[in-house]
């Protein structure tokens, strides 16, 4: 007799595998899920008009002027994606970043395009100076050093700006201290008191934002971000940030990159309770994409896993370029 056949049925009151049976069960149990109103799509506005150019990088990703980038809302809106964050690409830039409050720049201009023809999107928009400064760093460098003060009044006028253009929510990405706590006074002063404030709270100096600095041409001509995004190895650090900026007004805070800080978007989470956003970022985008290019990986279901894993981790809300993507294989 086979022995394969010839063994003792173990005596087992609870089999785990009981509940994993069928697809039907397994979905009735299963403890995150994800839908596309979870999902917000990054987007890169330029100036021209018909502009649609690949970011070589970042395989799906484009440039887009503001005519398509209103066509790539109304599609993601169709995809069930209704919420967007704006990067603007403006094509003079200075030592101080003043194409950011410009009130016809690529970003202010696809605010109101965007919220004429799809009123009902939330439209976010990133409030940094490294897309607009001449030597690509995120503020105003003095004596080859970013200035915490000076730039923190550039950021002001940037969100104000955006504010007045029709943004319903702000996102300060540049870790300067108190621009949360500066920005919040300037908007309400305005009478823009419900534009809420997503801050990125927890920003690391990561090695995996490469892709997105060719998107948004933002590389910093000298030096690097070590003296304000946070160091990779702190995990505390972070707590004191994202307590700050709840101090100081923030409505949601972002823990980015997403995929290798879920221990810290957990904390984030676990400690505050608060509306907390994730951003899976370009670097983490293009290696998903470049393995499934070569057949090395299932990238819908690559995809799709990485997603969970930053809901499960804590994120409300996931800031992705594969929102369209996941949003259909969500349908």
């Amino acid at each position: 007799m086979n022995p394969i056949h010839a063994h003792a049925t173990l005596k087992l009151t609870r089999r785990l595998r009981r509940l994993r049976t069928s697809e039907t069960l397994r979905a009735l149990i299963r403890e995150t899920r994800i839908s596309p109103d979870s999902l917000m799509l990054p987007l890169f506005v330029c100036e021209g008009e018909g502009v649609r150019r690949e970011v070589s990088s970042m395989p799906g990703v484009f440039n887009l002027s503001v005519d398509e980038a209103v066509k790539e809302v109304r599609a993601a809106k169709a995809d069930g994606v209704k919420s967007v964050l704006l990067f603007g690409l403006p094509d003079q830039k200075d030592d101080v970043g003043s194409a950011a409050y410009d009130p016809e720049a690529p970003v202010q201009s696809a605010i109101r395009a965007i919220k004429r023809e799809e009123p009902d999107v939330l439209v976010v928009t990133d409030v940094c100076l490294c897309e607009y400064t001449d030597h690509g760093h995120c503020g105003i460098v003095i004596d080859d050093e970013i200035a915490n003060d000076p730039t923190v009044d550039q950021l002001v006028r940037s969100a104000v700006s955006h504010a007045a253009a029709g943004a319903d929510i702000v996102a300060p990405s540049d870790m300067m201290d108190g621009r949360v706590g500066a920005i919040r006074g300037a908007l309400d002063e305005r009478g823009f008191e419900n534009v809420a404030i997503m801050s990125y709270a927890a920003k690391y100096c990561s090695a995996f934002y490469g892709p997105f600095r060719e998107a948004a041409q933002s590389a910093p001509a000298f030096g690097d971000r070590r003296s304000h995004q946070m160091d990779p190895a702190n995990a505390r650090e972070a707590l004191r940030e994202v307590e700050r900026d709840i101090e100081e007004g923030a409505d949601i805070v972002m823990v980015k990159p997403a995929l290798h800080y879920l221990d810290v978007i957990a904390r984030v989470k676990d400690t505050f309770g608060f509306p907390t956003a994730a951003y899976h970022v370009s670097g983490e985008y293009a290696m998903l994409k470049a393995a499934a290019r070569n057949g090395w990986i299932d990238e819908r279901r690559a995809m799709l896993e990485t997603l969970v894993a930053i809901r499960r981790a804590g994120a409300d809300i996931i800031v992705t370029y594969y929102a369209r993507e996941a949003a259909r294989a969500l349908a």
